[in-house]
């Protein structure tokens, strides 16, 4: 377990510290449960007022909450953030691996950097090259010709397909598959006919993807994510679609093929993204969104039908279902008033 002093958080956090800077805390916890040892931190001002039943070693909070502290506070800028920069000091995950396992099969026409930890019956083919302190889990598969950047952790029984790319400090979470086969298909009087996927896959740095998501291959250019992109789990990135610096994809999401999303967007959890469109620079799409045209205008937007119960949702989806005659039925009414002589 590691202990850490409050004057080693208030350098991490870039804070000011009010307190026993010699005081040592080992894990974060929240604020209504943490005991002597942990840290909190305070995101919400309309809390505040608990602030004085905190047993935590230390809080973290803004210049305006301070005072409502009754032991040790650092004042920063953005709790939420210090508590992010505070956990990763303190986080006792361990490695997906530690050294290269004997059951480990890697090719002698690999390259392997300087610290390289490959997992039990991993498989790393010809021409693969990994970047140094490169750390790969066990069961993963890494296709020929893949090329892996320095820092870079992939968890369990990841696949990443040949000729694939990934920058530094990634972090690609269990049972996601990079480089699979874009949908692409030609039909010959009912006949599908397979078009083989010749592009690749290629991923910037500091990028994090989650579990079980699948990255499709290009059909002829790449797919690319670039760098300082965070992915949630269970999402479906088809081929050819480019996702912009600094953009953020809550699980369940569906991107279909071409599409191309800008920078710093923010996605939410199974929105569905229509293929062949684009998105600007700084859009938001809340939960469920379903995007079926070009986005050209940075903002929020939203689409769906919030849950209601049954008997509400059957006379809403009935009227849906009869808005082409009502609309017809209001043409005609505004038709006859247009003709209707003046008194």
């Amino acid at each position: 377990m590691t202990a850490i002093t409050l004057a080693e958080l208030a350098t991490i956090t870039g804070g000011e510290l009010h307190g026993d800077a010699q005081a040592t805390v080992t894990m974060v916890a929240p604020m209504d449960k943490a005991q002597e040892g942990h840290v909190t931190f305070l995101s919400n001002p309309k809390y505040a007022k608990h602030l004085a039943e905190c047993r935590a070693t230390l809080v973290m909070v803004k210049e305006a909450q301070k005072d409502f502290c009754t032991g040790n506070a650092l004042v920063v800028d953005d709790p939420y953030v210090a508590f992010a920069k505070v956990a990763q000091a303190l986080d006792t995950t361990p490695s997906p691996a530690t050294e290269i396992a004997p059951s480990a099969v890697i090719s002698t026409q690999a390259t392997l950097g300087e610290n390289i930890s490959v997992g039990a019956n991993a498989v790393i083919e010809d021409g693969v090259v990994l970047g140094d302190n490169v750390v790969i889990g066990a069961g993963c598969f890494i296709g020929k010709n893949a090329k892996i950047g320095n820092n870079t952790k992939l968890w369990s029984n990841v696949s990443i397909y040949h000729e694939v790319s990934l920058g530094t400090d990634c972090l690609i979470q269990a049972n996601t598959v990079i480089g699979s086969d874009g949908f692409g298909y030609a039909n010959e009087k009912g006949e599908w006919i397979k078009i083989p996927q010749l592009g690749s896959v290629r991923i910037g740095n500091r990028v994090e993807i989650g579990s079980c998501t699948t990255v499709d291959r290009g059909a002829l250019d790449d797919t690319i994510i670039e760098d300082n992109v965070i992915i949630d789990n269970q999402i479906q990135i088809a081929h050819n679609v480019q996702i912009g610096y600094g953009t953020a994809m809550a699980g369940g999401t569906v991107v279909a093929g071409s599409t191309k999303i800008g920078k710093y967007c923010i996605i939410g959890g199974a929105t569905v993204i229509n293929g062949h469109i684009e998105i600007v620079d700084g859009v938001t799409i809340t939960g469920m969104g379903m995007v079926m045209r070009s986005i050209a205008e940075k903002g929020m937007y939203s689409s769906g039908i919030p849950l209601q119960p049954n008997k509400e949702w059957r006379k809403t989806a009935t009227r849906v279902h009869r808005i082409d005659e009502m609309n017809k039925r209001l043409k005609a009414v505004e038709k006859q008033l247009e003709e209707k002589p003046e008194a």
